[in-house]
């Protein structure tokens, strides 16, 4: 009984940890999102020249899953995991000290690599340690906490802000180093990488190079998903700002209400997955995406553009 108690409460932690892990980490990508044009304004830039540090980001992401990941394999989940939430921390924080236009760019890029970690090494951990009947459900969980974090950057956004500019949106981003410690005292290592410790890094190429078609087709579908996911969030502020005229509190009330949807829908594909399949929930979800287009961007009233917002996140 007791051993039943304590594999269920590292279950919960691994579970909690990984939600807040990737909340966090959203939470830290989305501050130069909804702060964008300011940025630019302080360092005498246009918008697209700080839209290039999102760009940096998320081309550095791809570098910091491969270097984590195979951390990851050689020394485990849980060390890796910690490191990389000090390490997106502290270069949050030095993003709000950035002094200069170059200095902010490199940081950016830096942050790349820990986001890109994040998510590999903390769903991988969870992964590990749910139940096979319920890893449907729990991804869409477990995705919605980039949900979650883009939710919370819009209100910190709107109750720092105004008042406080947007350096200090940085330094609340350094909280995530705090979760380390919650991982070290809570979270247990991965059973399943005991077990194959010793296989996963000799295995690694030889199990690419037998299964190259679907890791090809893999990594195509999740460059799709991410193309879409970015594409309609991470300019969706500025794009609210210039074309519509929204100030600080309208962006970050319209944003946030998008977030409640991609909650939802997170939620909801993740449950139908288990019954309709993964391959025919992606499919449906993007069906509606595409659907949602006219609202999401040309729509010819507010009431509209907030629906379609809602609908397609």
């Amino acid at each position: 009984m007791t051993t039943t108690r304590a594999a269920a409460s590292d279950q919960n932690a691994t579970v909690a940890a990984g939600f807040l892990g990737w909340m966090l980490d959203a939470f830290d990508f989305f501050l130069v999102v909804m702060t964008l044009t300011a940025i630019a304004k302080d360092f005498g830039k246009s918008d697209a020249a700080i839209a290039l540090s999102i760009t940096l980001t998320l081309a550095f992401r791809p570098v910091g899953a491969f270097i984590f990941g195979l951390l990851a394999d050689r020394y485990g989940r849980k060390i890796p995991l910690m490191v990389d939430l000090v390490f997106y921390s502290v270069i949050e924080v030095l993003s709000g000290l950035a002094p200069n236009y170059v200095t902010f760019l490199v940081l950016r890029a830096l942050f790349g690599i820990g986001m890109g970690a994040e998510w590999g090494v903390g769903a991988s951990l969870v992964m590990e340690k749910v139940p096979p009947r319920l890893r449907g459900v729990m991804s869409g969980l477990l995705q919605q906490g980039y949900a979650a974090g883009y939710l919370l950057a819009a209100l910190c956004y709107l109750l720092v802000f105004p008042h406080w500019g947007w350096r200090p949106l940085f330094y609340i981003g350094g909280l995530p180093a705090l979760l380390a410690l919650f991982v070290r005292a809570r979270v247990q290592e991965s059973d399943v990488w005991r077990e194959t410790r010793h296989e996963n890094w000799t295995h690694l190429g030889r199990a690419i190079a037998s299964n190259w078609k679907l890791f090809l087709y893999m990594t195509g579908l999740m460059a799709l998903m991410n193309m879409v996911s970015h594409g309609t969030q991470d300019l969706y502020p500025t794009f609210l700002q210039r074309d519509w005229g929204f100030g600080p509190t309208a962006r970050a009330a319209l944003t946030a209400f998008s977030q409640v949807g991609a909650l939802a829908g997170g939620v909801l594909c993740g449950l139908y997955s288990d019954r309709l399949g993964r391959r025919r929930t992606i499919g449906l979800a993007l069906v509606g995406a595409v659907l949602a287009i006219p609202m999401w961007a040309f729509a010819p009233a507010a009431p509209l553009l907030v629906l379609g917002a809602f609908l397609m996140q």
